[in-house]
């Protein structure tokens, strides 16, 4: 029975749904890039991970910033699940977040430009939810692949509470973690937003600028 009272709690191991061995069928290319959804991704590029409530509107925001942006893909991470579908993440029984997988060349656009679009898209104050939409899913979240990842997230959190503070808001909630293994999402949500432009989007920013670099990092 796919059902839990308290979503805004994450599950143990013990409790998460014991979820499939096999991945859940996805999307084959980009609906807007054109590019194998999963790779293989050429030599180079880098991976970032990140969670800030519904990932339709997330995904956008990622996928907007352009030049330098290889592929974008949402899917659910941070959870004891494998494999899992969207409904069961809905139920918070999995534990995962819904997360933007983000492939990008850092010779053409920078972390820290990823982190800035990151902090100014949603509100990192929220805990277990973004807005409207409520649940463990929905939790802001960096996932870091590198050291540096890592050491530039907790730098831009530092700076963006300052930011916050001064501008009268709370206390950042945003966890940063490891990249955990990420699961593509189905087909249909994969850059949701570009086959359906006015579909839902539930993020909205606090409205305070993250007061970071934005270039293309050093090689």
């Amino acid at each position: 029975m796919l059902f839990r009272k308290n979503k805004t709690s994450i599950p143990t191991a013990e409790t998460a749904l014991k979820g499939r061995g096999s991945p859940i069928p996805t999307a084959e290319e980009h609906d807007i890039f054109s590019r194998p959804l999963k790779g293989p991704y050429p030599a180079g590029l880098e991976m970032a991970m990140f969670g800030l409530g519904c990932f339709w509107g997330a995904e956008r925001k990622f996928w907007s910033l352009g030049n330098g942006i290889w592929i974008t893909a949402v899917g659910y991470a941070g959870g004891f699940t494998p494999n899992p579908t969207y409904q069961e993440v809905c139920t918070g029984q999995t534990g995962h977040n819904e997360v933007v997988l983000v492939v990008y060349d850092p010779e053409e656009i920078s972390y820290e430009r990823l982190l800035k679009t990151f902090w100014e898209s949603h509100d990192p104050t929220q805990g277990m939810r973004q807005g409207n939409d409520v649940g463990t899913q929905y939790r802001s979240g960096i996932y870091t692949f590198t050291e540096a990842q890592r050491a530039a997230a907790e730098a831009s959190k530092a700076d963006y509470q300052k930011a916050l503070t001064k501008n009268g808001l709370g206390k950042i909630t945003t966890e940063i973690l490891p990249a955990p293994e990420f699961f593509f999402a189905e087909d249909y949500h994969q850059q949701y937003l570009s086959k359906v432009p006015h579909g839902y989007c539930g993020l909205g920013g606090t409205g305070v600028s993250c007061p970071m670099p934005t270039g293309v990092a050093a090689a």
